[in-house]
């Protein structure tokens, strides 16, 4: 019995190493890349560290790892009702985490080109912010509010990041400079791309609609080699009016290749609906976030 504890104890404080591990990961590169890039070309930044960015270029004297811990406090009152116990108390961890790397993190970059700069930023904060997302927890800010639309609306979370940064450039171009704006646009826009393909990305499933005479054969292959469920679907052809089975599927990104090739492999006519899925829900092939 006493073995049984000790081996649980040990998976959930390696669990809980890992996540603190994804989290300091992603927020150096972030903190590395705000204090690198952002603050010494006067970009505004993303969510919340956008907003801490403004006032800090309003009123120098206040620290943007001070500003951007007071601004979490009255979002991480609302997260606590609308997101997992586990994911908030990680959050709060992954918020002192960032604000102390903003505080101490300083490495300059030698790049002066503006659209460098901001293509640079977009990828590190992107990667930075993906790998802190793909813990059990966030760095607060933004990450926070985008948990609670891909929970309640299944929104992506570059989506909202991307929505809510409209109204930060809006502000940042009025009360700063718009030339400023429109450079944190291409960071911003580079920023929730990166966020979406390390988050989703490379766990995107793959829906398949498949039409072949062959579809018996196909549907055993499936089955036995690529080791995925198949959906049969009565159907018939608008213009022979015959009567057909459509396959369909859901797969890994992964797994694509080789079903096209053993699709083509059994019928070379065959035609293939390849589309991408946003959630899939399921035991076996489930892609939904752990939040």
């Amino acid at each position: 019995m006493a073995s049984v504890i000790d081996r649980m104890t040990a998976k959930a404080s390696g669990q809980i190493l890992w996540n603190l591990f994804l989290m300091l990961t992603g927020s150096l590169l972030c903190a590395v890349a705000v204090n690198g890039i952002l603050i010494p070309q006067q970009f505004f930044g993303a969510g919340f560290t956008g907003v801490a960015l403004i006032i800090h270029y309003l009123f120098p004297p206040l620290p943007v790892s001070a500003l951007y811990l007071i601004l979490n406090i009255p979002l991480f009152a609302l997260g606590w009702f609308y997101v997992g116990r586990r994911f908030f108390l990680y959050s709060i961890a992954g918020m002192l985490i960032f604000s102390g790397a903003l505080e101490w993190m300083h490495i300059p970059f030698p790049v002066q080109d503006k659209i460098l700069s901001a293509l640079l930023a977009g990828i590190i904060i992107g990667a930075g912010s993906g790998i802190i997302l793909r813990s059990l927890g966030s760095a607060g800010g933004l990450d926070i509010l985008s948990v609670m639309f891909v929970k309640s609306f299944s929104i992506r979370v570059g989506t909202t990041i991307l929505g809510c940064n409209s109204v930060i450039l809006f502000a940042g171009a009025i009360f700063i400079s718009l030339e400023g704006a429109l450079y944190t646009l291409v960071y911003i826009f580079v920023n929730s791309y990166i966020v979406n393909l390390v988050v989703t990305g490379l766990s995107q499933r793959k829906a398949l609609f498949i039409i072949s005479p062959q579809w018996e054969k196909i549907s055993h292959e499936i089955m036995e080699k690529i080791q995925r469920g198949v959906t049969i679907i009565k159907g018939h052809g608008g213009y022979t009016g015959r009567e057909m089975q459509i396959l369909y599927t859901v797969i890994t990104f992964q797994e694509l290749p080789r079903l096209k090739q053993l699709v083509r492999g059994i019928d070379p006519e065959v035609f293939v609906v390849v589309s991408d899925t946003q959630e899939v829900m399921g035991t076996r092939i489930g892609n939904q976030p752990h939040w």
